[in-house]
């Protein structure tokens, strides 16, 4: 599962500090390799007015190597922001794609992630803010999307 939210993962692993979930990586990938999953994507769930209808969008996950799906972005303190962050999580050739052609580099985040978190914990928001990784909107043609909108 690809999760482009700092943030985000931190919620999903609790700091790593979930059992399992120790060790937080920050894979850098290829741009290229990111928009080939993107357009081989097909939404996690079925959405009305973007699929035909349930079978259709069943017949196109069946076959799609990436599947996306939009949660709520997360603040410091891990609460739920009024906008999603991307999930796009991989499959068959795209897990191939991902190991061989689109890694461009893999960092051990674990210490920041445990930096970041015991700095919230203390109260210290604004220290920890400054630490976290530098995010942007990623840009695309919104047309490049449309078919992930839900």
């Amino acid at each position: 599962m690809i999760k482009p939210s700092f943030l985000w993962m931190m919620y999903r692993c609790g700091w790593g500090a979930k059992a399992g979930q120790e060790t937080v990586l920050a894979v850098e990938i290829s741009r290229d390799g990111f928009e080939w999953a993107l357009r081989h994507a097909c939404l996690s769930s079925y959405v009305s007015g973007v699929h035909p209808d349930r079978a259709a969008w069943q017949r196109q996950l069946k076959r799609a190597p990436a599947r996306v799906q939009w949660d709520p972005e997360r603040d410091l303190r891990l609460r739920p922001l009024s906008y999603r962050a991307l999930q796009l999580g991989l499959s068959g050739e795209a897990v191939r794609r991902y190991a061989d052609e689109w890694t461009v580099a893999i960092r051990d985040v674990t210490p920041l992630a445990h930096e970041i978190h015991a700095l919230v914990s203390g109260g210290d928001v604004d220290s920890a803010a400054r630490l976290l990784p530098r995010e942007r909107p990623y840009p695309l043609e919104d047309e490049f999307l449309a078919h992930l909108q839900g």
